[in-house]
């Protein structure tokens, strides 16, 4: 055997075993319970218009457990802080922890499928040192694309055997018969998949329905 050979080998082996470590992480969310002994930190992702509309109506409804609030938007959502702000005053908590963080865009809006290759790896240089930095119990998002490059940030926290975190996706309420492509693509590693419709729920066995949440 070449050496091109056992490097190509060596390269699968590690492959299959960074797939199966992906696969125990995602079973294991099922069984992990954060906040047993505490308040749950959560990571936040807010998209823009009826996404962070969505979002906040769902934060609304959180108990004070869930401290502190990490709340990750665009560079380019000018509008989504000042409701962030809104929702926090409306909290009546003196000693309410929250901080607003800001990352990259995955893809704007009508951008080239060609051109978001890119911005998708540079939300990714921005996503994974933060979650690695704040290291949050749950990651709540529902669709933007950001969501993408930090709910793997944090699958990637648990595969390195940092710390496991619980992510959490709920679809949006305007997804009756298909997934987002968000939701496509966040469906397989999540370990609460939400969805707002029972058409999507008898499609998607893995998904989550309680009716309307949002």
């Amino acid at each position: 055997m070449s050496a091109l050979d056992t490097a190509v080998l060596a390269l699968v082996g590690l492959f299959l075993l960074f797939c199966v470590r992906v696969y125990l992480v995602v079973r294991s969310g099922a069984k992990h319970k954060p906040g047993s002994h505490g308040s749950v930190s959560v990571l936040v992702v807010v998209g823009s218009g009826g996404h962070t509309t969505e979002i906040l109506r769902l934060l609304g409804s959180l108990s004070p457990a869930y401290s502190p609030r990490y709340y990750v938007l665009a560079q380019t959502d000018l509008m989504s802080e000042d409701k962030i702000q809104a929702l926090e005053s409306s909290r009546q908590q003196p000693d309410s922890e929250f901080s607003v963080f800001r990352i990259p865009r995955s893809r704007e809006v009508q951008q080239s499928w060609s051109s978001s290759v890119i911005s998708t790896i540079n939300a990714f240089y921005y996503s994974i040192p933060l979650v690695f930095r704040l290291q949050p119990d749950l990651i709540l998002c529902n669709g933007p694309g950001t969501c993408v490059p930090l709910c793997v940030s944090g699958l990637l926290l648990g595969v390195l055997g940092v710390k496991k975190v619980v992510l959490v996706y709920v679809e949006s309420l305007c997804r009756v018969q298909t997934l987002s492509l968000t939701g496509r693509i966040l469906y397989p590693i999540t370990d609460y998949f939400f969805v707002q419709w029972a058409t999507l729920r008898d499609k998607f066995p893995k998904a989550i329905f309680l009716g309307r949440i949002v």
